[in-house]
């Protein structure tokens, strides 16, 4: 656990670049603040129940457009971002950078998903 002296300790992220550090903890903050609205919309409103779906609706709605811009990065990073929420355990960020990936593959064939990934046909 964390200790108060957690200042003056460092927790090692092998695994993990600061720039992706960086972009992971930008995705937790989006996803921290987008839940904290929706909790602040439905706890601190009388609001009816169709008003409060309605305002959790385009919260979410943003926040999924948030999340598609936030994944529209180079390969490389889309891959430390995957390396990065797998080792750090954030299910959220796996499955949307995972999902990202399978999207870019749907629909090619075997040719263009070589292509598109850089994988040698060695299959002679």
């Amino acid at each position: 656990m964390v200790e108060d002296d957690c200042a003056d300790n460092v927790i090692p992220l092998p695994n993990v670049t600061s720039t992706i550090l960086a972009k992971v903890i930008e995705y937790c903050k989006k996803h921290v603040d987008s839940a904290s609205s929706n909790s602040a919309d439905t706890t601190a409103t009388g609001a009816t129940a169709t008003c409060t779906a309605t305002g959790t609706a385009a919260v979410d709605e943003d926040l999924k457009a948030w999340d598609v811009e936030f994944v529209k990065v180079d390969q490389s990073t889309l891959f430390d971002l995957i390396l990065a929420a797998n080792y750090l355990n954030i299910k959220s960020l796996l499955d949307l950078t995972c999902q990202t990936v399978a999207d870019m593959i749907k629909g090619k064939t075997p040719e263009e998903i070589r292509k598109t990934f850089n994988i040698k046909n060695d299959f002679t």
